[in-house]
């Protein structure tokens, strides 16, 4: 049976409890920070950077083609939301490497704040992009009878993106847990690899879908609503 990590208490601070979601939560956004200070803490724009500023370098390069790509528009807009994303779902999914780490991707908790977070990126873009007016024109388009629709199409895609980041974890650890039982001495090091693979695909689509809706209404509809 999977442990539930919302209820599994790891220590309280000040009579609040810390449970398993929220404790490997810190973890992750602490590898992130450390991540980044040490790609940055030697910072230069010289033909030999360290390591790890290229390493990052090539992550950040990759996800602005990417997102330039899928959205059509300039990419620096997007950049630090995707980055932000990518990194903390790739983090929290490459961790799974260590026995003893719960992934706080594998809470619905979890999941569904990332799934806000694309909620309110949505208006948010699509008013920057276009505008108050051709963003909410959206909504009665083709016809004012779409308005519900419409309405429930917003938050059921970024609901969907939290159900599918959190079943995608979800099996990885049960399919884990099962091939372990049968296994134990084999499979840990292929199990390992796999999610290696498995949790940066995971990272590299929620990260991308996330674009494809904040980039939903682009600048272009506003010229073309001025137009007309």
């Amino acid at each position: 049976m999977l442990e539930n990590y919302d209820t599994t208490i790891m220590f309280s601070v000040g009579g609040f409890p810390v449970n398993a979601t929220i404790f490997y939560s810190w973890v992750v956004m602490a590898v992130c920070v450390i991540a980044s200070w040490l790609a940055t803490r030697r910072l230069t724009t010289s033909l030999k950077p360290s390591k790890w500023q290229l390493f990052m370098e090539m992550i950040v390069l990759f996800l602005h083609t990417e997102t330039k790509e899928t959205s059509g528009d300039n990419p620096k807009k997007y950049i630090g939301i995707v980055t932000a994303l990518f990194m903390f779902i790739a983090v929290a999914n490459l961790l799974t490497i260590f026995p003893f780490y719960k992934p706080p991707t594998a809470s619905l908790s979890t999941t569904f704040a990332f799934a806000f977070v694309v909620f309110l990126a949505i208006p948010y873009y699509g008013i920057k992009n276009a505008g108050l007016r051709t963003y909410l024109k959206k909504f009665i388009s083709p016809t004012p009878i779409m308005l519900p629709l419409n309405l429930i199409s917003d938050i059921t895609s970024s609901m969907a993106l939290a159900f599918r980041l959190y079943g995608n974890v979800i099996s990885g650890v049960m399919f884990g847990v099962v091939l372990g039982s049968f296994m134990p001495f084999l499979l840990p090091l292929p199990m390992s690899f796999l999610g290696l693979l498995t949790g940066t695909i995971q990272a590299y689509i929620f990260a991308l879908l996330a674009v494809v809706y904040a980039s939903s209404v682009s600048p272009e509809e506003n010229l073309i609503s001025e137009r007309s």
